[in-house]
């Protein structure tokens, strides 16, 4: 019984970490400005559907602050990590569209 109960917690959590969103490679290579003006876009798109996270806003303004000062590495990180709040935001609101209180 506990073999059987480690295989679906280990096939939940497979499953899981595979439906999260994730950043394509294609922009692997891309400027932090681009990735800046990606996160705004996505960000809106979170907007439109009125589910855009709490601390979105404030990595991309921590984002071009640091891209402003010359710090690339961290300007692309911080815009990286918007974009992946955002992607997040829009597919919680499409698993949420239809919750409510089931009696």
């Amino acid at each position: 019984m506990k073999k059987l109960s480690g295989y679906l917690i280990t096939c939940l959590f497979l499953f899981g970490c595979a439906s999260a969103p994730s950043i394509s490679n294609a922009n692997a290579g891309a400027s932090a400005e681009a990735l800046i003006a990606e996160a705004e876009a996505v960000t809106k798109q979170a907007a439109a559907v009125e589910y855009q996270w709490r601390d979105t806003a404030k990595v991309i303004k921590k984002a071009k602050k640091a891209a402003a000062d010359g710090d690339q590495a961290t300007a692309i990180k911080l815009a990286k990590k918007a974009i992946l709040q955002s992607k997040m935001a829009i597919q919680q609101a499409e698993q949420q569209k239809n919750a409510g209180p089931r009696f």
